[in-house]
Formats: structure tokens, sequence, C-alpha cells
């Protein structure tokens, strides 16, 4: 399943150590190439030379002990890799690395990698719970992390709760299923637009919506993950860049447009997840507006929808649309998915609990021509990103387009 695969364990410092030994026996079972970097507290519990047995390499701990003096040893594990598990993750790892610190030899090529970098945290459930230790969590979130959730049951402190690092198996299976992912756009040009967009009142104000940017950056970063050239056309947000991705920012309606329009025939998918502004003020003031007494009315014009554009216009592009609805959600997707001319409408009820703007998860049914529709239930943006593209590309053949 992984042969060929390269495999840069982190190991710091906590019980659930011994766990990280098996999951060094799995990987390698599996075919993966491992090596392996321990922290001082994680060598407490287990000595080196039970990875160095079990990996048939040789474990790193020591930032300034270079075992080939041809190469810097944290920089060139860092790019060795095709992957970096860090496993178990103490709430002291997670914090450093949420704040930049590189004070050993793990948190230093932690800094450095530009491999994936997935996290599955071990410790206690109180600390796990900790406002610090989320926001940590949250934090790498937001930089591109990804997380192995803990498992809940008997903790080694004695509590019962959720806390423990998952099992060697479980994590063997997800890496082994990031690999075995088709590139089933490889070779194909993907553009995305997400997030909000903005139209100027004065220099102080403008007229915006909720929308977070994270369900477009999702299925950016599930283009890129399946091979696709990868554009992503971006209203104001703070999310990082997704790896593989290039990302175009713009500020309001008509500069999605032109940037849409500049990508539209060189593209074979294009994916509108971006709360785009239905109206903009036709009049744009170069002073801030000052209060008067009484009310005030503030002139709107429609701006150009740019999903309509693009179905008018399209030749061979697979064009998929997004509908955030609140009520009759599918009359609404279906209707869109007719007069807009789109392959497809992907809705959800923005009203549902953490299925919204800003929220990490969704609930979403896709609609498409001749009476397709295919529900999915609640799960993270990311997973669900995959999944959509996965359905889509398996009924869609690229090369009849």
């Amino acid at each position: 399943m992984l042969a060929n695969r390269k495999i840069l364990l982190c190991v710091s410092g906590g019980i659930a150590v011994y766990k990280a030994v098996a999951l060094v026996s799995k990987l390698s079972q599996a075919g993966a190439t491992v090596k392996v970097i321990m922290t001082a507290s994680a060598r407490q519990f287990v000595q080196p030379l039970s990875f160095q047995v079990m990996s048939r390499n040789d474990v790193y701990y020591d930032t300034f002990d270079e075992k080939d003096s041809s190469v810097i040893a944290h920089i060139d594990l860092a790019d060795w890799a095709d992957l970096i598990l860090v496993a178990p993750a103490t709430a002291n790892v997670i914090g450093k690395l949420a704040n930049g610190i590189g004070d050993d030899m793990l948190t230093t090529t932690l800094l450095a990698a530009t491999a994936p970098i997935w996290v599955a945290p071990a410790m206690n459930v109180h600390m796990y719970d900790h406002p610090a230790v989320k926001r940590n969590i949250q934090q790498l979130h937001d930089d591109g992390i990804r997380f192995i959730e803990p498992s809940e049951g008997f903790l080694a402190c004695g509590y019962v709760g959720k806390g423990r690092l998952e099992e060697p198996e479980k994590i063997t299976a997800l890496v082994a299923d990031y690999f075995a992912r088709p590139k089933l756009l490889a070779g194909r040009k993907v553009v995305v637009t997400a997030g909000p967009t903005r139209e100027r009142i004065d220099p102080v104000r403008f007229l915006t919506n909720f929308s977070s940017g994270k369900m477009g950056y999702a299925m950016a970063e599930a283009a890129a993950e399946m091979g696709a050239e990868t554009v992503l056309i971006s209203g104001p947000v703070t999310l990082p860049v997704p790896k593989g991705v290039q990302r175009i920012f713009v500020e309001s309606a008509e500069d999605m447009l032109n940037a849409v329009n500049a990508e539209y025939e060189t593209a074979d998918v294009v994916i509108k997840t971006a709360a785009v502004a239905d109206y903009r003020p036709i009049d744009v003031h170069s002073q801030k507006m000052k209060k008067q007494a009484g009310g005030s009315t503030l002139e709107l014009e429609r701006t150009t929808d740019i999903l309509q554009h693009l179905g008018k216009t399209k030749t061979h592009q697979l064009l998929i649309g997004f509908a955030a609805e609140t009520n009759d959600v599918g009359h609404y997707a279906k209707d869109k998915l007719e007069r807009k001319n789109a392959d497809y409408i992907i809705a959800n009820d923005v009203s549902e609990a953490q299925a919204g703007f800003e929220s990490d998860t969704n609930r979403v049914t896709v609609y498409g021509k001749g009476g397709f529709e295919q529900s999915f239930e609640m799960m993270p943006k990311l997973e669900l990103a995959r999944r959509l593209l996965g359905l889509i590309m398996e009924k869609e053949d690229l090369h009849d387009r």
C-alpha cells in the first residue's frame, strides 16, 4: 500500500510513545520507509533503539548530532519526507508548533517542512479541553495542518475520556488512503472561487456577507490533491493557501468577474463557491460619509451574476456552482441549475447549525442534470470536498468536453 512512500514520524513525550513503536511497525509492513525523530521526553519512555530496530533507520534526537556531514540533518529530513506524522503529539509540542518555536530537533524540522504535516494528539482529557490547547489546535488548523483526532477511552492518568492516541492500525489506514487517492484531475486546470466580496460605500465602509471561504479553500485543496493545476480566486479571507494552489486575491464582485474571465478559457473545471455580492452602491464616496440627523438611503445596483455569465459563455468547461439557502433548498438549487446552465449545483441550508458560514463542517446535496441528486451527511469541509470532487469526476469524462 505504501511502497516507496517516505514517512517522517515525530515522537514527543507521553505514555502513548509505546503506540508509536507499533505505528512504525505497521507503516513499515505496509511498505513505507520510516525515519523517526524523538524529543528528550519521548526518550524517557522508550529508548531510540526500539525505533531503530522497527524502522531499520537511524533515529534522530539531537539537533547538533550530524550523522552525515554533507547535509544539515533537520533540513534534510524535512526535505526527504512525503508526509510527516507527529504522534503522539503532546500539548507542549502542539503549543510550540502553533507559535513557531524551534528549540530541539523535532520542532526545528517541523518548521523547515514543506511536506504535509499530520498531528495526532495524546494527553489528559482536561488538557485536551484547555482553552490554550484549543487555541493552539485551531491555529494549526488555520495553518493547514491536519489532525488525527484522539479517541475516547481509559487514559493512563486514570480518567476516561477523549485523549487517547488513535490506534496505529487506524493511523496507517488513513495514511494509506491518503496516498491511494486517485489523481482524477491530473493534467487538468481547476479554477475555484471562494470567500465573500466587498462592495465599497466609502473609504471605511463596505457591503459584504458572512462567508469564511472555508468550503472554497477545501475544494481547492482537494482539487490539488487530485493532481489538478489549481487556481483559487479568493475574496478577503485570512485562510492559508493550500499546498500546490495558486491564489489570486480580489475584493469586489467586479474584480472576481475579471479574474475568472482571465482564467476561464483555459479552465477544464470551474467551481463557484464564492458568496458574491448581488448588489453594490451606485455611488462610492471618496470621503467618509458623516452621520446626519434622521435616516439615510443607500441606492444599489445589480452586480454581474458570475455563474450565469459563465453558463452562457462556456464551451468545454465543467461548471459547478454552490447555493447557500435558508429555505426550500432543493427548489432553489434545481432552479439555479437550469437557469444558469450549470452542470452541478451543490446546495446547503446555511441556517442549519454547523453547516452554515464560518463553520468547519457542512452538509450538502448535489443536484445535476437529468434529475441527478445525492446528499452528503455532516462532515468536515475538506473531507466533504474530497468526496464531492470524487463523485463528480467519476461521473464525468473531461475528455469528452
